[in-house]
C-alpha cells in the first residue's frame, strides 16, 4: 500500500459517523470479534474509521470502511492508523474506543488513551487522545475545562489529541483557548458540519470547531430528507432512519514536531466519490 509523508509527525482525526450505532453489527464482529455483543451508544463512540450500523446495507457498509480506511492509509504511516477494538486497562493496552472523560464519576469507560507509533521512521513516539463532552445544551456531564486540566496534569506524551463533543460553538472556542499551547489539537464535533475555521493558535495548537460529518451527505445529518421534512412541516414525531446516498468522510490533517507536540499546519479533508 503506498504511504505518502506530509512532513515530521501526522495526526489523523476522522469525524464521528452516523452509522457507529451499535458495535455488534456483522461487519464489526467479524473485523473485530472482542466487541462482539457490546452495545455502545453512537455518541461515546470515536471511530477512526467509521462502521457500520443496523439500518446501513451490508454491501455499502463493506464498500465504506475500506475506501475510508484505504483513503486514510494513503495519507498516512500504517502505525498511526488505528482500528476499534476493546480491552482493559486505564490508559494503554489495545483499547481504541474512548467515552468522554468528563462524565460522572463510577460509569464504565475512558476518556483518555496513551499510545506509541507502532512503526515507520516515528515508532515509538508516545501520544495521547483525549475526548471531552460539553455542557451547553447538553447534560449528564461535569466540567470539561477542570477535567481537561486534570488529566492533562498526568499525560506524559507531548503530541496530544482532543476531541471536544459540544453543541455550542462558544464552548468549542473557549475549549481551544483554554488549551492553547498545551496540546496538539483541539477538534470540536457533534454539529455534523464542517466549518472553515480551521487555523494554529498562537500557542502552536491546532484548531477547529467542527470537523464535520463521515456518513451520507444526500441527507439532513445523516437521517433520510423526507423523514426529517415530514417532522418539520408537520410537528409529528416520526422513526428516522440513517440516509445511504453520497457518503463521505470528513477528516483534518495536523502537522506538528514531535519533540514538542506543537502544531504547525492543520488542513481540512473531505473525501467521497
Amino acid at each position: 500500500m503506498r504511504r505518502t509523508r506530509f512532513g515530521n509527525h501526522h495526526v489523523v482525526f476522522a469525524a464521528e459517523s452516523k452509522f457507529s450505532r451499535r458495535v455488534n453489527s456483522g461487519l464489526v464482529r467479524k473485523r473485530h470479534p472482542r466487541l462482539q455483543n457490546r452495545a455502545i451508544p453512537a455518541h461515546q463512540i470515536r471511530p477512526f474509521v467509521p462502521v457500520q450500523s443496523d439500518a446501513m446495507p451490508q454491501a455499502m457498509a463493506k464498500k465504506f470502511v475500506s475506501w475510508a480506511e484505504a483513503s486514510i492509509d494513503h495519507h498516512l504511516p500504517r502505525g498511526i492508523v488505528h482500528r476499534a477494538a476493546f480491552a482493559p486497562g486505564h490508559r494503554s493496552g489495545k483499547r481504541r474506543i474512548l467515552r468522554p472523560a468528563n462524565l460522572q464519576h463510577g460509569l464504565p469507560g475512558y476518556g483518555v488513551y496513551e499510545g506509541t507509533i507502532a512503526n515507520g521512521p516515528d515508532k515509538g513516539l508516545p501520544y495521547a487522545v483525549l475526548n471531552l463532552m460539553g455542557r451547553v445544551f447538553m447534560n449528564g456531564t461535569n466540567d470539561p475545562f477542570r477535567a481537561a486540566d486534570e488529566i492533562l496534569a498526568g499525560v506524559r506524551a507531548k503530541i496530544i489529541f482532543v476531541d471536544f463533543h459540544a453543541e455550542a460553538t462558544s464552548e468549542k472556542v473557549a475549549m481551544g483557548w483554554h488549551l492553547d499551547g498545551r496540546v496538539t489539537a483541539v477538534l470540536g464535533t457533534h454539529t455534523h458540519i464542517p466549518t472553515a475555521d480551521e487555523r494554529v493558535l498562537p500557542g502552536g495548537t491546532a484548531y477547529q470547531t467542527d470537523v464535520g460529518m463521515s456518513g451520507p451527505y444526500d441527507s439532513v445529518i445523516g437521517v433520510e430528507k423526507d423523514l426529517v421534512l415530514a417532522r418539520f412541516r408537520t410537528g409529528m414525531p416520526g422513526k428516522f432512519e440513517a440516509a445511504t446516498g453520497n457518503p463521505k468522510m470528513c477528516a483534518a490533517l495536523i502537522k506538528c514536531d514531535g519533540a514538542t507536540g506543537r502544531a504547525h499546519h492543520i488542513q481540512r479533508i473531505m473525501l467521497g466519490e
